[in-house]
């Protein structure tokens, strides 16, 4: 298999033509980013960030047409947040009046057994994802925050929650099912939902597309690295395990995060450390991982102590590392066969040092890289394994505000009954 240039791969979105622009939005507790998305060519054609809401002093940064624009002020809230933003719009360009908005799109992290799909959003939707809120207490509370101030703000256009576990709630049971007491299960809402959803389906759809496939044939793992990292097995498009769980601290070794970690050791340290559950929660959610083994959770700067002959942060990688393998090996006896090995997000990306220790001896598997493909510095999708290989692997760059903002354009077209636009 090889690459299809971009001028032969049919484009499934180009029926979008008509709809404009989509505003992609997603709202964190003390953060708000923003995104301007054309659904069609899938360019951000302005973007931005306000970091510090509700601090002394805020951050706002705006990005259009090449120039940067920051600021420092004070934002007390996100109501004043998404205000500032819509002012950026109308003071350095494109003015919102004048881009053809279609829909807002909002990411919510979690969107529970509730919602398998993107949902226009109306008060009912608004109500049901602020009762998922004791599933994910850092994160759904902001997400219902910036939907609600951006319905008054920007009341005359659609506007669509797009979720972080949607894509993973076609799991098997076999996968999504935790071993315990079903009935404190059932009651409490306890399974595995999976998160980064929308890049895992990104991805997995991408490289169908530049390898001229169709997804329904190719079996799929994506590993997903970034500060926050997650692996999925994705068999005909169909996600068949991941790596998150009933939040997202389950799985790989991240930034911040422990992963994998045997639950008895929170009773541990609960009884003979004496800390409580907050602590706790803080330990495993903002002191473990890289950041927890070596003191940086940036690579760059991993990378750096390993050359200074930093032995905590060789151990930290190491560890890193055996994680991600033995997610690989899980997930291709799961699949029976493994087509492609994609790697995304800003260290899957990025650190080929990463992907040449994943690879390295698995090549009774059929996976490897080859040094120089990995190593070239480029920003598109690409293969990295060398040609004898029976499985691909390669770089595939994730672009979740490009997918939210066309599953927005799905669920709204959903509600036409001529619609005839299809993903693929």
């Amino acid at each position: 298999m090889s690459i299809v240039p971009e001028a032969e791969r049919p484009n499934p979105y180009s029926a979008y033509g008509a709809h404009g622009s989509v505003l992609v939005l997603n709202s964190g507790s003390s953060s708000l980013k923003y995104q301007l998305v054309n659904p069609v060519g899938g360019e951000a054609i302005a973007a931005g960030t306000i970091e510090r809401i509700g601090e002394p002093s805020g951050i706002v940064t705006h990005t259009f047409a090449g120039n940067k624009t920051r600021r420092e002020l004070e934002v007390p809230d996100h109501g004043e947040a998404l205000r500032l933003a819509l002012g950026m719009f109308d003071e350095i360009g494109p003015r919102l009046a004048d881009a053809g908005i279609y829909a807002v799109g909002h990411r919510v992290v979690h969107g529970g057994a509730e919602f398998s799909g993107p949902v226009v959003v109306d008060d009912d939707v608004v109500a049901r994802i602020d009762a998922l809120v004791p599933l994910a207490p850092l994160h759904n509370p902001a997400n219902v925050q910036g939907i609600r101030v951006a319905r008054e703000l920007l009341s005359d256009v659609p506007h669509v929650a797009v979720f972080d576990t949607a894509f993973f709630s076609a799991l098997p049971a076999e996968a999504y099912t935790y071993a315990i007491d079903r009935k404190v299960a059932d009651e409490y809402d306890v399974r595995r939902y999976g998160f980064h959803g929308t890049s895992h389906q990104y991805v997995a759809g991408k490289v169908a597309r530049v390898l001229g496939r169709r997804v329904q044939d190719l079996h799929t793992i994506v590993l997903h690295l970034g500060n926050g990292a997650s692996a999925s097995a994705v068999a005909g498009g169909v996600p068949i395990d991941t790596s998150m769980g009933l939040t997202p601290l389950e799985g790989l070794v991240m930034g911040t995060r422990s992963g994998d970690i045997d639950p008895a050791v929170v009773f541990h340290l609960a009884r003979n450390a004496e800390m409580g559950i907050d602590e706790l929660d803080t330990l495993l959610n903002k002191r473990s991982g890289m950041l927890g083994l070596s003191g940086v959770n940036d690579f760059r700067e991993l990378r750096r102590l390993i050359d200074d002959g930093d032995e905590a942060a060789a151990l930290a990688f190491d560890v890193y590392i055996h994680r991600l393998k033995k997610y690989v090996g899980a997930y291709a006896a799961l699949l029976g066969r493994v087509d492609v090995v994609a790697f995304t997000a800003g260290v899957g990306e990025n650190d080929a040092a990463v992907r040449a220790a994943v690879c390295a001896g698995l090549e009774g598997m059929g996976i490897a890289v080859d040094p120089e493909r990995n190593a070239a510095s480029r920003r598109d999708e690409r293969i990295i394994s060398p040609d004898w290989t029976s499985t691909l692997v390669m770089v595939i760059p994730t672009m979740e505000e490009l997918a939210i903002a066309r599953q927005c354009v799905e669920a709204v077209e959903h509600l036409r009954p001529s619609s005839s636009v299809t993903a693929g």
